[in-house]
């Protein structure tokens, strides 16, 4: 594909993230894919999983049915409807199909936000490379993130492509659940790669995200071969109930241990952030009000470092 296909490519971003300094080397500005594969209970960024446009609602904002029903007028499709008296809801099944969503426009108090938005490659490159000095003073550049940012796979490379053509260093943030193919083409193009491991056992890999997990452990290990040499930091977030313990994590460092020292190993705490969102989308947050043990956490967080630094590289 040429460069100038490339600019003209489009894709959902549903976020363009500047400043950001923990997803990748230096300072970074972060694109914000729409779609996954995956359904992870915990998932923070809910409005990532539909490849689609998606409309949120927050009434907080809302300044009543009983004063204002200018969202209501402008749908197209009627799927706006009161309830509780003055509050707007959304009937989903309705809600479709409508990339062009009159009804956020319309709202004067911003209680209707759309999730998603059509973008070339070069209107998020503009973006990107407004903040080119941070990025050669720090070696920082573009992370692509997600949902998958490889769900998109056609506009992700010709993200990467483009930012490579315009000096810019570049990550990304992959749950591996990602064609293969597309995977190992992007690797030709990224500088660092954030790759989630979340579990070693399938079948509670699929219960927790939807998803068994055969298919992306086959391509960290197909991108590790085929880029011996590359930055890899596999991380992984630690879950109550599901990989909070030495056993989980052992594991994990087991399967990564071959790979070789360009590989690195982080583990994140779970965190509550996000769940508004899910009000927002009419989505229910499955994780409920379960919060991840502190101390627990240290705990584990010491036993990596004390069995596992024989093993693994893990940053401080």
């Amino acid at each position: 594909m040429s460069r100038i296909e490339d600019r003209k490519t489009t894709g959902y971003i549903f976020n363009i993230q500047k400043y950001s300094v923990h997803d990748g080397p230096g300072i970074r500005t972060i694109a914000f894919l729409k779609g996954c594969h995956l359904r992870c209970r915990w998932c923070s960024n809910p409005e990532s999983q539909l490849a689609h446009p998606q409309l949120a609602v927050n009434n907080n904002r809302c300044i009543g049915t009983d004063k204002c029903h200018h969202c209501m007028d402008a749908c197209p499709n009627d799927a706006l409807y009161v309830k509780n008296d003055t509050q707007i809801a959304v009937h989903r099944d309705l809600c479709k199909d409508c990339t062009d969503l009159p009804c956020a426009r319309a709202c004067p108090a911003q209680g209707l936000n759309v999730y998603g938005e059509l973008k070339t490659v070069d209107e998020v490159m503009k973006v990107v490379e407004q903040d080119a000095p941070f990025y050669a003073r720090s070696g920082g550049g573009m992370t692509l993130s997600g949902g998958e940012p490889f769900f998109q796979g056609k506009f992700a490379l010709a993200l990467l492509r483009e930012a490579r053509a315009r000096f810019i260093r570049t990550a990304v943030e992959t749950c591996g659940m990602c064609d293969q193919d597309v995977l190992l083409e992007a690797g030709k193009y990224l500088n660092y790669v954030l790759f989630d491991i979340k579990n070693m056992d399938s079948e509670k890999h699929r219960e927790q995200t939807g998803m068994p997990n055969e298919h992306i452990l086959s391509n960290l290990k197909a991108l590790c071969t085929e880029f011996p040499d590359k930055p890899i930091l596999v991380r992984t977030p630690i879950i109550p109930g599901f990989n909070d313990t030495p056993e989980a994590v052992t594991a994990i460092a087991e399967f990564i241990e071959p790979f070789g020292s360009h590989v690195e190993y982080e583990m994140l705490p779970y965190h509550r952030l996000g769940t508004q969102k899910y009000e927002f989308l009419d989505m229910p947050a499955r994780m409920g009000d379960v919060v991840l043990d502190n101390v627990a956490f240290k705990k584990l967080f010491k036993y990596a470092h004390r069995v596992l630094k024989e093993r693994l590289h893990i940053p401080r």
